[in-house]
């Protein structure tokens, strides 16, 4: 498609590449719309856990991490893995239960957690190539209510943060509601008036309307940002070699 086409409006094909001042805007949209649920996975997980807030912090760093290695991979492609299309990959809440089920016994630390989730993630790269072949069972009616599932199972979530974060101790006050609705209208309006670029990004401008807002009346909370580090690095095996629990919460041999 030529340069035109696209300046003058006209659909983009899929494969074709976007004017920079359009990438920027639309990935910095999708790194923030991913970013509140990933780093719940590290938040619930974490105080499950019970562990300190510069721990918690290194677990949403590897969390991010972890997630940024991931984007590469499937945008990218290695070998024969990776979709190959533009997308983010974030934190997965299917694990979450299991997680903190483990956590929760109290003999599984996180190197434990780890550990599972590193074979389960072998047992589903093994399993891969079996499900493709099974894509004829998925017309557009089942994959549309998966994708639809996946979004009411997610409903929690958006319910937890518009009311001010799990835990919190003016979780539903009426303000937290109220920044929710307002933000949650701006986004539609955006998206319902606007068109082009400003359309595809209603949810960034949304996001921003909102927090200009919550800055005069005192809702941007930045305590305990001052206290940490500009730059972390996140290291390998940071805590503790991974370990493989048999049945009984024992090591396995």
């Amino acid at each position: 498609m030529s340069d035109e086409s696209q300046q003058a409006g006209a659909p983009c094909a899929a494969d074709c590449k976007l004017p920079l001042a359009q990438l920027i805007p639309l990935g910095l949209q999708h790194v923030l719309v991913m970013y509140a649920g990933t780093i719940a996975v590290a938040l619930i997980v974490g105080g499950a856990l019970g562990v300190p807030r510069d721990v918690l912090s290194y677990l949403i760093m590897a969390d991010l991490l972890c997630c940024g290695i991931g984007t590469l991979i499937q945008s990218i492609g290695i070998w024969k893995i990776g979709i190959r299309l533009p997308i983010i990959m974030g934190s997965s809440f299917v694990t979450v239960g299991p997680m903190v089920a483990m956590a929760s016994s109290g003999d599984v630390g996180l190197p434990g957690i780890f550990g599972a989730t590193f074979v389960s993630g072998i047992f589903g790269m093994l399993l891969v190539p079996f499900f493709t072949r099974l894509l004829k069972f998925f017309p557009p009616i089942v994959t549309g209510t998966v994708i639809t599932s996946i979004g009411i199972t997610l409903i929690p979530v958006g319910l937890q943060w518009a009311g001010g974060g799990a835990g919190a101790d003016d979780f539903g006050a009426p303000i937290n509601i109220a920044m929710a609705v307002f933000v949650l209208a701006c986004i539609l309006l955006i998206n319902r008036f606007t068109r082009g670029i400003w359309a595809n990004i209603a949810v960034l401008l949304g996001l921003v309307i909102g927090y200009l807002v919550a800055v005069p009346i005192g809702m941007a909370n930045l305590d305990g940002i001052a206290d940490q580090s500009f730059l972390g690095v996140v290291t390998p095996l940071h805590f503790g070699m991974l370990q493989f629990r048999c049945p009984g919460s024992r090591p396995c041999a």
